[in-house]
């Protein structure tokens, strides 16, 4: 299994020199003495046949290649001759399979032709990141200079773990908020939760820590945009802000999306800005990705250039919903609706309806 999950790259390259092969516009595999050899070899070894299927020659520096672009652990496996031996044989089968590929005409279908196009703009973008640094390597007064410029991202405020009894009508959740506003421990919270609450699991888990009942998640104030949880309603959010302590409960039920919540602080986290030497590996990783995409910008900007690019917007904005995509309902441009379509169909919200 190993072997071929480390061959699956060696057959897309067969498949793309077979695709290459039988069209003139394709883009050719390097030739073998476009890089230095593989492994240290010298270009007579790396030039060395190990062996011939139909035309194609396996050479010692495509088997050297294919060693190197393994796991070094993987690689560890293949220190024996027999082992070796096996390399070579699956070698030989990936190309045996790439020529009955072409046989059949499966380079010609759009999916292989699709699939061979993603695998090249893989290739040329991995290759224009070639010679950017680490992120070790990136100088610290680089890393400084960003961190003084956003140093409003490294400040966190203040975030509380919030849980919940959830009830389905106010009149039952007004007694349970008696109960709950009594409570002096984790573990009575628990057992209130498991006896109301519509969230709590039929079974009880003996393993669960009561401190963890009716949990859902952590959430920022109201006011911080970053502080948003899918899992807890807006109105939970506000009213956990609303509570003096860690353990305590709100004096009040809070309504949310037709259920109404008891609501506990189960813990928080104060304000604080991070350091220099604490946000460093982070500020390290952000600019790396930059140099990467200002390398693949700069990339796609030349491209323009070399290859004219035309589109024809009137057929474009003909393009309509995929089967069983609901056309879009919310506020502002409809993510589905392309350039011209609004006025093909008389707006966004008739897009795929005609």
């Amino acid at each position: 299994m190993l072997v071929r999950r480390a061959l699956s790259s060696l057959f897309v390259a067969a498949i793309v020199a077979l695709s290459a092969g039988c069209n003139d516009k394709a883009v050719a595999p390097p030739a073998a003495d476009a890089a230095a050899p593989a492994a240290g070899l010298s270009p007579e070894q790396a030039t060395r046949t190990l062996a011939k299927v139909g035309d194609r020659v396996i050479t010692l520096g495509d088997f050297a290649a294919t060693l190197e672009r393994m796991d070094q652990f993987d690689r560890l496996r293949y220190q024996t001759k027999e082992r070796r031996k096996e390399l070579l044989d699956e070698i030989i089968d990936v190309e045996l399979l790439a020529a009955e590929a072409k046989r059949r005409g499966l380079d010609k279908q759009p999916e292989t032709e699709e699939a061979i196009r993603q695998i090249l703009r893989d290739a040329i973008l991995a290759d224009a990141r070639k010679g950017l640094p680490a992120p070790g390597e990136i100088p610290p007064a680089e890393v400084r200079a960003y961190y003084e410029a956003h140093v409003e991202q490294f400040r966190e405020p203040e975030r509380r773990r919030v849980a919940a009894i959830v009830l389905s009508d106010r009149k039952t959740a007004a007694r349970v908020l008696e109960d709950a506003t009594k409570i002096k421990t984790a573990a009575e919270w628990g057992e209130l939760f498991q006896k109301h609450s519509m969230t709590a699991p039929k079974v009880k888990d003996p393993n669960t820590s009561l401190d963890l009942a009716g949990d859902l998640g952590v959430v920022g104030a109201p006011d911080d945009p970053r502080g948003k949880n899918p899992k807890i309603p807006e109105p939970i959010r506000a009213a956990v802000f609303k509570i003096p302590s860690v353990g305590s409960v709100l004096d009040e039920i809070v309504e949310a999306e037709g259920r109404f919540y008891v609501v506990r602080m189960n813990g928080i986290t104060a304000a604080h800005s991070r350091t220099l030497q604490e946000a460093d590996r982070s500020i390290r990783v952000k600019l790396l990705q930059q140099k990467i995409q200002e390398r693949e910008k700069a990339l796609e900007a030349d491209l323009r250039k070399k290859f004219p690019v035309e589109i024809d917007d009137a057929a474009l904005g003909k393009v309509k919903l995929p089967e069983g995509v609901k056309p879009y309902e919310g506020k502002g441009a409809d993510p589905w609706t392309l350039p011209g379509q609004e006025a093909a169909d008389g707006g966004a919200g008739d897009a795929g309806s005609k």
